[in-house]
C-alpha cells in the first residue's frame, strides 16, 4: 500500500509522530484482508471479528512530510485463534526500511471473547 505523509500525520518537526504508523499498519492489513475476499462485512456475515493482541515495531528511521512510503503486510502464521503479521513501511524513494513490526491478531467472537479463526477464514487467508 502506497501512502503520502500529509502534515496532519507529523508532529511540529515535519516527523510522522510515531503512533501514526499504527495507522499506516492497520491500512496495510486491511487492504491484505481485502485482496483476501475478508473484508470488514464479510468477517462479520462469518461471525468473525478480530482485534490487535501484540504489535512490536521497530522504528529504524522517521518519515517526513511530503515523503511516500510503501506498507507492506505479510502473513507470518495462523494459529487456533490468532493471525500474525509481519509488517514493514519503506521510504518509496529510497528504499530504506522506516518501521518493522510483528503483529497479532486475535479472533472474537460477537460478545468479543477469545475463539477459534473459522474454517472458512483460514481457507481465505491460505
Amino acid at each position: 500500500m502506497e501512502k503520502r505523509i500529509y502534515y496532519h500525520d507529523t508532529d511540529a518537526g515535519g516527523v510522522v509522530y510515531y503512533a501514526n504508523y499504527l495507522k499506516f499498519l492497520e491500512e496495510a492489513r486491511v487492504e491484505f484482508l481485502e485482496r483476501k475476499g475478508l473484508s470488514i462485512e464479510r468477517c462479520r456475515q462469518l461471525g468473525f471479528w478480530h482485534a490487535v493482541r501484540k504489535c512490536s515495531a521497530t522504528y529504524k528511521r522517521p518519515a517526513r512530510y511530503g515523503d511516500i512510503i510503501i506498507c507492506d503486510a505479510a502473513l507470518k502464521k495462523v494459529t487456533a485463534a490468532q493471525i500474525i503479521f509481519d509488517q514493514k513501511i519503506h521510504d518509496k524513494k529510497t528504499g530504506r526500511l522506516v518501521l518493522e513490526a510483528e503483529v497479532v491478531l486475535v479472533s472474537l467472537n460477537k460478545d468479543f471473547k477469545p475463539v477459534p479463526i473459522p474454517e472458512a477464514v483460514k481457507a481465505l487467508l491460505m
